[in-house]
């Protein structure tokens, strides 16, 4: 038989017993994969590193290998991410409402699993625990495809989390991933509609607008992010350039760095040059608009190319504008809702700021890498949807649930 059909066949199965976990009992297994995942360190890490060779063989930039790294110390964050999910409160069962109509019945919804989630991602073998562990507690089965530079390292840590789960006497089959990494295959994924519920892109551009084209099934879409900063005429210029400095730099590889900066013309060239010389240090070109470069001309030329763009590299762009109604305008042009920041000390600038960027969230005097569901309070993230439908913003546990209406008769018919 196919062997996707055998996986997508698989998961609907398991997903039915799934559902029917109790709290204790998820909570119970997720400690367990935690301790065997702390267990195997050194099996993964080996296998971790045989994919960093193949990338760097194959020349990947600095800030995807970031992404493709795994260290004791992420493994060991691997580890408490599945355990601050146990701790937190399970969605699933919750009786949302229940009304009494004239006609007797008792009307209410209750919160269940989606089902079976399918997650197509890039280079980041930490997803795998992540999205294992929010999927395993909302009940739902997860299948996996990560990218072929990830292959080994996923193979390995599905096959912990495998080992766990059947010692912990759950059905493996909780998860599953498609080590075929052909196009091919993953546009079948893509199109499983028997068996997959919801489909979860989590990647670049170019893989998001693959899934959203080709795929049949419901899709969540998780978003690039060419994350703004603004910075306001009535900034604080130290806080702007440290808050820049971490939302560029810490790390370039992610999603929720900043990748773009527009500055008010009236402290262009005051603000610029301290911005500038953090940025330089830090080893960060710099593409500039003509008023920009003319108050620090080693910056290079940017293009209109470049206010769209996320590098996710040492790379940042940098518009000038002369009020906040034209960095708005400009931000909701070029942003992909993922992240927006203003630096500020003026009120009605900052409110401004915040009811008029369209984006998934929208920052006032701090870095856009707050935005992750650990540092939101959701223990872990599927994903970070910039769409509107279903879910905004950090995935956590509610965002994997759907809820469905339960009716309570008494032997009524409808007239």
């Amino acid at each position: 038989m196919d062997e996707l059909i055998t996986i997508g066949q698989k998961a609907k199965n398991a997903k039915t017993t799934l559902a029917l976990l109790g709290q204790k009992e998820k909570n119970d297994v997720l400690a367990a994969v935690a301790a065997a995942l702390r267990e195997n360190t050194e099996r993964i890490l080996a296998k971790n590193e045989e994919d960093l060779i193949l990338a760097r063989e194959n020349h990947m930039s600095e800030g995807l290998l970031d992404r493709l790294t795994l260290t004791g110390a992420r493994i060991e964050a691997m580890a408490n991410g599945l355990l601050k999910v146990a701790a937190l409160p399970d969605p699933v069962g919750k009786v949302l409402s229940m009304e009494q109509r004239p006609n007797g019945l008792m009307i209410g919804k209750k919160v269940v699993p989606l089902g079976v989630v399918g997650i197509i991602y890039e280079s980041r073998p930490n997803v795998t625990s992540d999205a294992f562990g929010l999927c395993f507690k909302t009940g739902n089965a997860v299948i996996l495809r990560g990218g072929s530079d990830a292959l080994h390292s996923n193979t390995e840590i599905v096959a912990v989390i495998r080992e766990a789960l059947a010692r912990s006497g759950v059905n493996e089959d909780a998860i599953a991933l498609i080590t075929d990494t052909s196009r091919e295959t993953a546009t079948r994924f893509m199109q499983l509609n028997e068996y997959v519920d919801v489909l979860i892109p989590r990647g670049g551009a170019g893989l998001i607008s693959s899934v959203v084209k080709n795929a049949t099934i419901p899709v969540i879409e998780t978003g690039t992010g060419n994350c703004h900063i603004y910075v306001d005429k009535a900034a604080d210029f130290s806080m702007a350039v440290d808050i820049i400095d971490n939302a560029k730099t810490q790390r370039l590889g992610v999603c929720n760095a900043c990748e773009s900066l527009v500055i008010h013309s009236e402290v262009l060239e005051k603000v610029f040059p301290m911005i500038a010389k953090r940025l330089t240090e830090k080893k960060i070109v710099i593409r500039a608009d003509e008023r920009a470069r003319a108050v620090c001309p080693q910056t290079e030329p940017a293009t209109e190319e470049d206010f769209g763009k996320e590098y996710l590299d040492r790379l940042i762009s940098v518009k000038t504008v002369d009020s906040i109604e034209e960095a708005i305008a400009h931000i909701n042009k070029y942003n992909t809702g993922h992240s927006e920041s203003i630096i500020t000390s003026d009120y009605d600038s900052a409110m401004k700021f915040l009811n008029e960027i369209d984006a998934a969230a929208v920052y006032v005097n701090a870095s856009t890498r707050f935005t992750d569901g650990e540092e939101f309070g959701l223990g872990a993230e599927i994903g970070i949807s910039t769409q509107k439908l279903h879910a905004r913003g950090p995935m956590g546990l509610e965002a994997l649930t759907t809820t469905k209406f339960i009716i309570l008769g008494q032997g009524q018919t409808r007239p």
